[in-house]
């Protein structure tokens, strides 16, 4: 399944992929080998920690790999529509917002990025400027007003 991802936030896979795999997968190494130093395995919790940690940090590289596999950069942007990599400004009773809309991977709210898959970001998909959305949120249903996309 491709998934499409700005070039910052592949980046910024990237980057967690290589850390892990050069930094935090030797660290974790290390920190079996001395805890496995210290005797009884059974009754050594530094040791089991350790072995959660690595197998973390394994399951995550794959996760990454698969997930970078899969990537691509939002191909050219239909004018006017809402689609992943737009940046999106809407209106609402609550005032102006800005989001950028993401894959679920690539999401942070404190960014201004929303997941595809939220219930404004599917709402977005597909509409275009002057077009009103309604989306559920935790007190019932919202209602914004696309101002702008780019």
């Amino acid at each position: 399944m491709i998934k499409y991802f700005t070039q910052e936030g592949l980046e910024k896979l990237k980057k967690e992929l290589e850390h892990l795999e050069k930094v935090a997968r030797k660290e974790v190494v290390k920190r079996i080998r001395d805890s496995a130093a210290h005797g009884d395995l059974k009754e050594n919790a530094g040791y089991h920690a350790a072995k959660e940690d690595q197998s973390f940090i394994e399951g995550r590289i794959i996760q990454l790999k698969e997930i970078i596999s899969q990537a691509k950069a939002p191909g050219k942007m239909e004018r006017g529509v809402v689609q992943i990599g737009s940046v999106v400004y809407l209106e609402s009773k609550d005032g102006k917002e800005k989001f950028q809309i993401v894959e679920s991977e690539e999401a942070d709210i404190s960014l201004g990025k929303i997941s595809r898959g939220s219930s404004l970001g599917k709402a977005l998909l597909g509409k275009k400027k002057g077009e009103t959305v309604e989306f559920e949120v935790p007190d019932g249903i919202k209602k914004c007003k696309i101002l702008d996309i780019k």
